[in-house]
Protein backbone atom coordinates (compact mmCIF):
# COMPACT_ATOMS: atom_id res chain seq x y z
CA UNK A 1 0.00 0.00 0.00
CA UNK A 2 1.31 3.69 -0.66
CA UNK A 3 1.11 5.74 2.09
CA UNK A 4 1.15 8.48 -0.17
CA UNK A 5 -1.34 7.81 -2.54
CA UNK A 6 -4.18 7.17 0.39
CA UNK A 7 -3.09 11.27 1.86
CA UNK A 8 -4.05 12.01 -1.82
CA UNK A 9 -7.02 10.38 -1.94
CA UNK A 10 -7.71 11.95 1.78
CA UNK A 11 -6.81 15.54 0.44
CA UNK A 12 -9.08 14.96 -2.28
CA UNK A 13 -12.24 16.42 0.03
CA UNK A 14 -10.06 19.45 0.40
CA UNK A 15 -7.15 21.21 2.45
CA UNK A 16 -6.13 19.61 5.34
CA UNK A 17 -3.38 19.12 8.48
CA UNK A 18 -1.44 16.71 9.42
CA UNK A 19 -3.45 15.73 12.70
CA UNK A 20 -6.71 15.47 10.11
CA UNK A 21 -5.08 13.17 7.88
CA UNK A 22 -3.91 10.84 10.98
CA UNK A 23 -6.82 10.35 11.93
CA UNK A 24 -8.81 10.42 9.04
CA UNK A 25 -6.86 7.70 8.07
CA UNK A 26 -6.77 5.91 11.66
CA UNK A 27 -10.55 5.93 11.08
CA UNK A 28 -11.61 5.45 7.51
CA UNK A 29 -9.51 2.33 7.63
CA UNK A 30 -9.18 0.71 10.78
CA UNK A 31 -7.63 -3.17 9.73
CA UNK A 32 -4.34 -1.41 8.75
CA UNK A 33 -1.71 0.15 10.81
CA UNK A 34 -2.19 3.05 12.34
CA UNK A 35 -0.20 6.13 11.26
CA UNK A 36 2.43 7.57 12.85
CA UNK A 37 2.70 11.53 13.46
CA UNK A 38 6.48 11.49 11.96
CA UNK A 39 5.25 9.36 8.82
CA UNK A 40 2.78 11.71 8.21
CA UNK A 41 4.78 14.80 7.45
CA UNK A 42 7.13 12.53 6.24
CA UNK A 43 5.03 11.66 3.13
CA UNK A 44 3.56 15.17 2.88
CA UNK A 45 6.93 16.45 2.51
CA UNK A 46 7.82 13.66 -0.01
CA UNK A 47 4.52 14.94 -1.65
CA UNK A 48 5.22 18.61 -1.62
CA UNK A 49 8.74 17.70 -2.62
CA UNK A 50 7.49 16.11 -6.36
CA UNK A 51 4.54 18.77 -6.29
CA UNK A 52 1.72 16.47 -5.73
CA UNK A 53 0.44 18.61 -2.88
CA UNK A 54 1.24 22.73 -1.74
CA UNK A 55 1.07 24.34 1.60
CA UNK A 56 -2.42 26.35 1.80
CA UNK A 57 -1.87 28.26 5.04
CA UNK A 58 -1.39 27.55 8.37
CA UNK A 59 -3.81 28.16 11.59
CA UNK A 60 -4.72 26.90 15.14
CA UNK A 61 -7.79 25.28 16.32
CA UNK A 62 -7.34 25.34 20.43
CA UNK A 63 -3.80 23.84 20.02
CA UNK A 64 -0.37 24.27 17.91
CA UNK A 65 -0.31 26.16 14.59
CA UNK A 66 -0.80 23.45 12.24
CA UNK A 67 -0.26 23.40 8.78
CA UNK A 68 -3.00 23.00 5.91
CA UNK A 69 -1.93 20.87 3.07
CA UNK A 70 -3.77 20.74 -0.50
CA UNK A 71 -3.50 18.74 -3.83
CA UNK A 72 -2.20 19.84 -6.86
CA UNK A 73 -3.56 19.37 -10.51
CA UNK A 74 -0.59 17.00 -10.71
CA UNK A 75 -1.58 14.77 -7.54
CA UNK A 76 -5.08 14.99 -8.61
CA UNK A 77 -3.89 13.33 -11.87
CA UNK A 78 -1.43 11.21 -9.86
CA UNK A 79 -4.21 10.05 -7.14
CA UNK A 80 -6.59 9.00 -10.31
CA UNK A 81 -4.08 6.80 -12.15
CA UNK A 82 -2.88 4.94 -9.28
CA UNK A 83 -7.00 4.86 -8.92
CA UNK A 84 -7.01 3.13 -12.92
CA UNK A 85 -4.22 0.96 -12.36
CA UNK A 86 -5.03 -2.61 -11.09
CA UNK A 87 -2.17 -4.20 -8.43
CA UNK A 88 0.28 -6.92 -9.91
CA UNK A 89 -1.32 -10.10 -8.65
CA UNK A 90 0.25 -11.73 -5.87
CA UNK A 91 -0.99 -13.62 -2.93
CA UNK A 92 -1.94 -11.24 0.62
CA UNK A 93 -2.82 -8.59 -1.91
CA UNK A 94 -6.19 -8.07 -0.06
CA UNK A 95 -5.58 -5.32 2.00
CA UNK A 96 -3.77 -2.91 -0.70
CA UNK A 97 -7.54 -3.66 -3.21
CA UNK A 98 -9.35 -2.91 0.12
CA UNK A 99 -7.58 0.73 0.36
CA UNK A 100 -8.02 1.08 -3.13
CA UNK A 101 -11.57 0.72 -3.36
CA UNK A 102 -11.92 2.63 0.21
CA UNK A 103 -9.67 5.82 -1.54
CA UNK A 104 -12.05 5.13 -5.19
CA UNK A 105 -15.26 5.76 -3.19
CA UNK A 106 -13.55 8.62 -0.96
CA UNK A 107 -11.89 10.45 -3.78
CA UNK A 108 -14.08 9.46 -6.47
CA UNK A 109 -17.35 7.92 -6.71
CA UNK A 110 -19.05 4.12 -6.59
CA UNK A 111 -18.64 3.48 -10.25
CA UNK A 112 -14.58 4.02 -10.38
CA UNK A 113 -14.79 1.44 -7.13
CA UNK A 114 -16.54 -0.62 -9.61
CA UNK A 115 -14.49 -0.02 -12.54
CA UNK A 116 -11.20 -0.55 -10.62
CA UNK A 117 -12.43 -4.19 -9.51
CA UNK A 118 -13.00 -5.19 -12.98
CA UNK A 119 -9.85 -4.19 -14.18
CA UNK A 120 -8.47 -5.78 -11.34
CA UNK A 121 -10.25 -9.16 -11.80
CA UNK A 122 -9.18 -9.37 -14.80
CA UNK A 123 -5.07 -8.42 -14.31
CA UNK A 124 -6.21 -11.75 -11.53
CA UNK A 125 -7.63 -13.95 -14.06
CA UNK A 126 -4.79 -13.51 -16.70
CA UNK A 127 -2.28 -14.40 -14.02
CA UNK A 128 -4.06 -17.61 -13.17
CA UNK A 129 -4.36 -18.77 -16.95
CA UNK A 130 -0.84 -17.89 -17.10
CA UNK A 131 0.22 -19.98 -14.18
CA UNK A 132 -2.30 -22.65 -14.93
CA UNK A 133 -0.02 -22.97 -18.07
CA UNK A 134 3.09 -23.13 -16.27
CA UNK A 135 1.79 -25.87 -14.17
CA UNK A 136 1.85 -27.96 -17.32
CA UNK A 137 5.21 -27.61 -18.02
CA UNK A 138 6.37 -27.49 -14.77
CA UNK A 139 10.00 -29.37 -14.37
CA UNK A 140 8.98 -30.64 -10.60
CA UNK A 141 5.83 -31.40 -8.05
CA UNK A 142 7.55 -28.22 -5.79
CA UNK A 143 7.03 -25.89 -8.64
CA UNK A 144 3.53 -27.22 -9.47
CA UNK A 145 2.81 -26.95 -5.34
CA UNK A 146 3.63 -23.16 -6.08
CA UNK A 147 1.87 -22.10 -8.79
CA UNK A 148 -1.13 -24.07 -6.76
CA UNK A 149 -0.58 -22.27 -3.69
CA UNK A 150 -0.87 -18.67 -5.76
CA UNK A 151 -3.82 -19.66 -7.82
CA UNK A 152 -5.51 -20.33 -4.53
CA UNK A 153 -4.97 -17.28 -3.01
CA UNK A 154 -6.20 -15.55 -6.50
CA UNK A 155 -9.21 -17.20 -6.37
CA UNK A 156 -9.45 -15.92 -2.87
CA UNK A 157 -9.06 -12.46 -4.17
CA UNK A 158 -11.63 -13.14 -6.81
CA UNK A 159 -14.07 -14.01 -4.33
CA UNK A 160 -13.79 -11.03 -2.37
CA UNK A 161 -14.48 -8.58 -5.64
CA UNK A 162 -17.53 -10.45 -6.69
CA UNK A 163 -18.56 -9.70 -3.00
CA UNK A 164 -16.90 -6.34 -2.57
CA UNK A 165 -18.80 -5.03 -6.14
CA UNK A 166 -22.12 -6.63 -4.36
CA UNK A 167 -21.51 -4.67 -1.34
CA UNK A 168 -20.25 -1.50 -3.36
CA UNK A 169 -23.30 0.69 -2.56
CA UNK A 170 -23.72 0.18 1.36
CA UNK A 171 -20.10 0.52 1.81
CA UNK A 172 -20.12 3.94 0.01
CA UNK A 173 -22.72 5.21 2.08
CA UNK A 174 -21.06 3.43 5.41
CA UNK A 175 -17.89 5.40 4.60
CA UNK A 176 -19.99 9.00 3.64
CA UNK A 177 -21.61 9.07 6.82
CA UNK A 178 -18.35 8.08 8.73
CA UNK A 179 -17.03 10.93 6.70
CA UNK A 180 -19.46 13.37 7.57
CA UNK A 181 -19.24 12.51 11.01
CA UNK A 182 -15.46 13.25 11.21
CA UNK A 183 -15.64 16.58 9.24
CA UNK A 184 -18.43 17.83 12.24
CA UNK A 185 -16.22 16.37 15.04
CA UNK A 186 -13.19 17.76 13.54
CA UNK A 187 -15.49 21.59 13.69
CA UNK A 188 -16.25 21.31 17.25
CA UNK A 189 -12.78 20.21 18.21
CA UNK A 190 -11.10 22.92 20.69
CA UNK A 191 -8.40 20.88 21.61
CA UNK A 192 -6.39 17.42 20.67
CA UNK A 193 -4.35 15.20 22.35
CA UNK A 194 -1.58 17.24 23.71
CA UNK A 195 1.03 14.45 23.23
CA UNK A 196 -0.41 14.27 19.62
CA UNK A 197 -0.20 18.14 19.18
CA UNK A 198 3.66 18.19 20.83
CA UNK A 199 4.68 15.61 18.33
CA UNK A 200 2.61 17.28 14.81
CA UNK A 201 4.71 20.20 16.35
CA UNK A 202 8.37 18.19 16.65
CA UNK A 203 7.94 16.60 13.27
CA UNK A 204 6.64 19.81 11.08
CA UNK A 205 10.27 20.70 11.07
CA UNK A 206 12.14 17.74 10.13
CA UNK A 207 10.77 15.83 7.29
CA UNK A 208 12.22 12.08 6.24
CA UNK A 209 11.48 9.90 3.02
CA UNK A 210 7.94 8.66 2.09
CA UNK A 211 7.23 5.35 4.51
CA UNK A 212 5.35 2.92 1.83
Amino acid sequence: MSTGHVLLGLLSRGPQHGYDLKRAHDSRLPAGKPLAFGQVYATLGRLQRDGLVTETGAGKAGGPERTFYDLTDAGRAALAEWLHTPEPPAPHLGGTMFVKVVVALLAADRQTAVDYLARQREAHMARMRELTRDKESAASLGEVAAADYTIAHLDADLRWMQQTVARVDALAGEIAEDATAADEAGGDETGGDETGEDEIAEDQTTHGEITR
